[in-house]
């Protein structure tokens, strides 16, 4: 199904298909980070309490993962971005 959209997307002349391509990119990158940033903080509340004397090294990696996590959006949104742009 997504192949079928994707195809739509690439023959359509007008903004549609560009369109799709920003919604897209955009939705699954969201979805993508909305899933790895909830997953980082529940295995950190998971470790923290498993060995509270740990808790300032587990959250300096919890950001670090946190900021990779929301790479992946930033990496989505423009490649639906590029896809807008270079119709």
């Amino acid at each position: 199904m997504l192949s079928t959209i994707l195809s739509f997307a690439a023959s359509s002349s007008s903004g549609v298909g560009a369109g799709l391509g920003i919604g897209i990119g955009g939705g699954l990158g969201a979805v993508g980070a909305g899933v790895g940033i909830g997953i980082i903080f529940g295995k950190v509340i998971e470790s923290v309490t498993r060995q509270p004397e740990m808790r300032d090294e587990i959250t300096s990696i919890q950001w670090l993962g946190f900021a990779l996590t929301e790479a992946c959006f930033f990496y989505g949104l423009v490649a639906g971005l590029l896809s807008y742009v270079l119709k």
